[in-house]
């Protein structure tokens, strides 16, 4: 709590003369003590270790599972293709994550490289990894802060700290300050330095009161590297659907043993047909189908500019509820903008593009007053200097009133620099054959040392009733969150030394300046809502500023919906929590409390997006469950953190990015039931024909061969299926809700069951053209390979065709359009393709055991294939006839 305290009572506590600073023998004997003065962060992980993390997922290990059955009857050839799907599933996951883990790395880059410091009675520059506690540090303009400081001295000191705290305009220091109260905020804290911000004005001298790690970007680095495990809604299902699998197969094989047992029949031929069994209940290809079609995902989100760094946040995306989002540079434009001015009975908006406009005389004189007296350039769009007079710039540059030509015309002789007790400056420049003062700053200040206005062209006295519009006129700019500013003048016919510049002057009017909003947020907003999403604001700027303009974009209606830091502390997590729904502006807050709201968020059963680009936004960006950073004027920090970053730095891309993952999310959904109707219909066939004692209708080579080259075309071909156009008009999904709500899982079990009879009955005519039956004994192999044919072309082609039933729970093929999913077309056609090559080709059909039919029963197989299909859309017509009732 040095701020708390005196900057004698500090020098005190850290054994320094401020006038000598440390001696080297003591800065080193410290510097071994308490260490270099830079972050530190965890060993990241190796790639072998990314790659084995990929590999921790009850799916996988089914599948190992699986590929450890295949080499035990001997399959070489399917447990290599196994093993590929796994391999496959992992690297996918190691490239998008490789990157990800750059946070620390980032902020030890942002620590300045070279720092003045007095050691032994001298300034010298020496690397700001040798600072240590105690260093007495020098501090000027463009100069990087190397560690936290206590000012002891003070001069028109201002620093730019929007990377720490969020607020767009410097703030003011003054040593001589103490700020009593443990919980001031970090953004009030006029008396501190803080590392890693930068002085832009004036200079100061302070004492290094905490360095590295004990910093508070030191802090923002330990959060950081804390482990956050948190699982995505679509690992969770994915990882519960690989339990229940995995169940499935293990309660299938052990059924089907008791099964035989009591049969009496040959016990190794019923662990073949187990092996059959649980190959059957497990979709192989569904991690690699899944990471796939999320990749595919994270390619489409690209083109629209959200760069998505790990695969499940593309789903996260969709089940978003609560977007929470910086102010400064992500809803504002971070840069702050003149929008009114006002001269006597003259208030006048400020048109936000073009030049050339026109102005009355004593409003000419306002705008080249504040451009005079200011340090700061703009040109190309690009502005050097405080962001404040970077803004009466472009105002100037708007009506005409160029900073280099007034420079020119008007030569600068004399000033007197801004100081924060008289919030004032003043310049004097040449004015024809004299000279004029040119004064900027608070108008209440400027108006206890005025003595006339100028009011229509002419000086006329200032009366207290004129003074009282002034005032009245800042004020109502003040409610609405605009920073005033006023302007004066002098005329003079010599050079006049500073101390005589703020005297007698002339009132000229004020301006009224903002951070903007961005033009495109306001729809983004209304569009969110109409989504069930709710956005917050969360900024370091003051209450009434950020509740101003969360009014203005439509996220806040009232002043009582914010919420400050301060106000945070005064409660504890549950009272917090309880009430976290009331509130829509969080202001004046630390990276700690933006933590503790998204935490707040989440216990309420919300998934939340954080959207930032400072440092002080980078531990929330981790904590939340999808952190979006901006490309262009985020951190380093802040995108590292993230798991999405803006490549353009529209908020609006955000929502976009939202519906292209809730349409990723239910294309997932469409390929696991798909994957899963299939795997269905084949334990059906195969559990039924062990019950009811009939030869096994397919091998497990040939169920492999399905599951892992037939179903996954079409599979990856529904996960790229168009975007429903009206997914931004439903809520958020539930990250509960089970992969089979919504009548899903009831399809999955009706189309499974009809593939699987319908599987039977093509087994059933097989055998019956060579005269037998299902309850036939020693039928010949070769009779048994032509059934097991029409069997295995059956579920393969019923299962192609019931691809297209998937597209939609309601909509028919028609009404979504047969070629709208060009690539689900394709995939069937090479599905049959696929199909009748391994029944063609002579050593494929040796391996998988299989026969070229005759064309009559091509005829019956296709015609049994289409019956899934088909019962399914006449379903729909009934589903959507009770809709309309």
């Amino acid at each position: 709590m040095w701020f708390a305290k005196s900057a004698p009572e500090v020098l005190t506590e850290c054994k320094v003369d401020p006038a000598t600073g440390l001696t080297t023998e003591e800065a080193q004997a410290r510097l071994a003590q308490y260490g270099e003065n830079k972050l530190e962060g965890k060993p990241k992980k190796s790639l072998i270790a990314l790659f084995f993390s990929h590999l921790q997922d009850m799916l996988i290990y089914v599948l190992l599972g699986a590929a450890v059955i295949t080499l035990v009857i001997g399959e070489y050839v399917d447990a290599i293709i196994i093993l590929l799907v796994v391999f496959l599933n992992a690297a996918i996951g190691v490239i998008q994550e490789y990157k990800a883990e750059k946070a620390v790395e980032a902020l030890q880059q942002m620590t300045t490289p070279k720092s003045l410091v007095k050691r032994d009675g001298q300034i010298q520059e020496i690397n700001s990894e040798d600072i240590v506690v105690g260093d007495i540090v020098v501090i000027d303009a463009g100069r990087f802060i190397p560690a936290d400081i206590r000012l002891i001295e003070s001069a028109n000191l201002q620093i730019e700290e929007s990377a720490l705290t969020g607020e767009s305009v410097p703030s003011e220091k003054d040593a001589n300050n103490i700020h009593p109260d443990p919980k001031t905020p970090i953004g009030d804290k006029t008396n501190m330095a803080f590392m890693s911000t930068l002085a832009t004005y004036g200079r100061g001298e302070g004492v290094v009161v905490a360095t590295a790690m004990e910093t508070e970007i030191g802090k923002i680095a330990k959060i950081l590297d804390e482990d956050i495990e948190e699982m995505t809604p679509l690992q969770k299902r994915l990882d519960e659907l690989g339990r229940v699998l995995g169940f499935i197969a293990i309660a299938v094989c052990v059924l089907i043993f008791i099964i035989a047992f009591f049969q009496k029949r040959d016990l190794f031929e019923m662990f073949l047909t187990a092996i059959s069994l649980a190959v059957a209940a497990i979709p192989e290809g569904l991690p690699a189908i899944v990471a796939i079609v999320l990749a595919l995902g994270v390619t489409r989100m690209s083109k629209i500019n959200a760069i998505v760094k790990k695969l499940p946040a593309v789903e996260t995306l969709g089940s978003v509820s609560i977007i929470c989002s910086d102010k400064t540079g992500t809803l504002t434009q971070n840069k702050m903008t003149v929008v009114k001015f006002y001269t006597l009975d003259n208030l006048q908006n400020v048109p936000s593009e073009g030049t050339g406009f026109e102005a009355r005389q004593e409003e000419q004189e306002l705008m080249k007053s504040f451009v005079l007296c200011s340090d700061a350039t703009y040109e190309d769009g690009q502005g050097t200097g405080d962001p404040t007079e970077v803004a009466l710039i472009v105002l100037g540059d708007k009506y005409d009133l160029s900073r280099q030509r007034l420079h020119t015309e008007y030569k600068r002789v004399g000033e007197k620099p801004f100081d924060s007790d008289r919030k004032l400056m003043s310049t004097l420049n040449q004015e024809g054959t004299g000279y004029r003062v040119h004064t900027k700053g608070a108008i209440d200040n400027i108006l206890k040392i005025a003595k006339n206005a100028l009011v229509n062209g002419q000086v006329v006295p200032l009366t207290a009733e004129m003074k009282a519009n002034y005032l009245q006129v800042a004020e109502a700019m003040s409610d609405d969150a605009l920073r005033v500013l006023g302007a004066a003048y002098k005329d003079t016919d010599r050079v006049i030394d500073p101390e005589e510049m703020e005297q007698d002057l002339t009132v000229l009017g004020i301006v009224g300046m903002i951070d903007p909003p961005r033009l495109e947020v306001k729809d983004s907003i209304a569009q969110a809502k109409s989504a069930g999403i709710t956005p917050v604001m969360i900024t370091g700027d003051h209450k009434n500023t950020a509740a101003a303009i969360a009014k203005e974009l439509g996220i806040a209606s009232a002043l009582e919906q914010s919420i400050t830091g301060t106000e945070i502390d005064a409660l504890s997590e549950e009272e917090f929590a309880g009430k976290i729904n009331n509130y829509r502006v969080f202001a004046r807050v630390s990276p700690e409390h933006k933590v503790k709201i998204v935490k707040a968020y989440q216990e309420q059963g919300n998934v939340v997006s954080m959207t930032g680009d400072g440092v002080n936004d980078a531990p929330s960006l981790k904590n939340a469950d999808i952190g979006v950073a901006m490309g262009i004027t985020g951190t380093d920090v802040s995108k590292s953190a993230s798991d999405m970053i803006l490549a353009d730095d529209n908020f609006t891309t955000i929502v976009h990015a939202i519906e292209e993952g809730r349409n990723i999310y239910n294309n997932i959904r469409k390929s696991v039931i798909f994957l899963l109707s299939c795997n269905l219909g084949e334990v059906v066939a195969i559990f039924a024909s062990v019950l009811f004692f009939w030869p096994v209708p397919l091998l497990a080579t040939q169920i492999l061969w399905i599951n892992l080259i037939t179903d996954t075309l079409p599979a990856i071909a529904l996960g790229v299926d168009p975007g429903d156009k009206e997914v931004m008009k439903k809520k958020p999904r539930d990250p509960k809700e089970s992969f089979f709500a919504g009548g899903a899982g009831a399809r999955a079990v009706l189309g499974g069951t009809l593939i699987g009879v319908l599987t039977l009955v093509a087994f059933y005519f097989g055998l019956n053209e060579y005269g037998y039956s299902l309850g036939s004994a020693n039928i010949p192999e070769e009779v048994l390979t032509y059934a097991r044919t029409m069997a295995f072309v059956v579920l393969a082609g019923s299962q192609l065709f019931y691809s297209f039933a998937m597209r939609s729970p309601t909509k028919s093929i028609f009404q979504l359009g047969l070629f709208s999913n060009k690539y689900l077309v394709v995939a069937v056609v090479v599905g049959f393709m696929l199909q009748l090559g391994v029944i063609t080709i002579p050593f494929l059909a040796d391996a998988f055991k299989l026969q070229m039919l005759s064309g009559g029963d091509w005829g019956i197989v296709i015609l049994f294939s289409l019956i899934p299909l088909t019962l399914n859309e006449i379903a729909k017509i009934f589903m959507r006839m009770t809709a309309k009732n």
